[in-house]
């Protein structure tokens, strides 16, 4: 069953919802560098998110990135919660205005994004996962306008490529992203795979 879903006011407060009934209510807010800093930090020193680069950084270099992220127009960092747990960390960004645009010839319509799923609290909920990446593929495309969504996990990074086979993505082989050195923000040259997901087609029952 298709779940409920609700666009929200922005600004702080719930952009996307949406109800999967036996699972809970999915939600995606805007990250707050200040409040959010302390959950997000937890998660990027631990080593399973060692390809995010973060591994030895404080939690006020943390809070300082995404305050560079809340800047920008073309970038956005979302928390994402389950009810009112956190559970994933869910970036978007415009491919046009980002290093990978030097890597492939970009699409009107697409859009990168970048995932953290929230490290295992207690037993393995089955199926968590693949309900969790649904709601995350239905906020993806929730603007018409999406055609296409763009990955670029590191080349080495085995769990988040099977993640992105679990979603659909289509693997395109290696790129080498390359060094970006300003005074804001500093990312070493970085080997990965460069993935796609097209926007999916409606289903039988929604057409009918």
């Amino acid at each position: 069953m298709r779940p409920d879903s609700t666009v929200l006011v922005p600004s702080r407060t719930d952009v996307y919802a949406e109800t999967v009934e036996g699972f809970g209510t999915v939600r995606f807010t805007p990250v707050d560098p200040a409040v959010d800093s302390a959950v997000l930090h937890a998660w990027v020193v631990e080593e399973r998110a060692e390809f995010w680069g973060m591994n030895g950084v404080s939690r006020e270099v943390v809070q300082e990135i995404y305050e560079d992220v809340e800047r920008r127009d073309t970038h956005h960092a979302y928390m994402v919660r389950l009810d009112d747990r956190p559970v994933a960390l869910f970036q978007t960004y415009q491919p046009a205005e980002d290093r990978v645009s030097e890597c492939y010839e970009v699409r009107e319509g697409d859009i990168g994004i970048h995932l953290m799923l929230a490290p295992v609290d207690g037993r393995p909920v089955p199926g968590f996962s693949r309900t969790l990446v649904g709601s995350l593929t239905r906020f993806t495309f929730r603007d018409p306008a999406i055609r296409r969504a763009v990955a670029e996990p590191d080349a080495r990074n085995a769990k988040a490529l099977a993640l992105l086979n679990r979603l659909g993505f289509v693997c395109q082989g290696e790129i080498t992203l390359p060094e970006i050195d300003l005074p804001e923000v500093y990312l070493p040259e970085k080997r990965a795979v460069l993935a796609f997901l097209d926007r999916p087609r409606p289903s039988a029952a929604a057409t009918v």
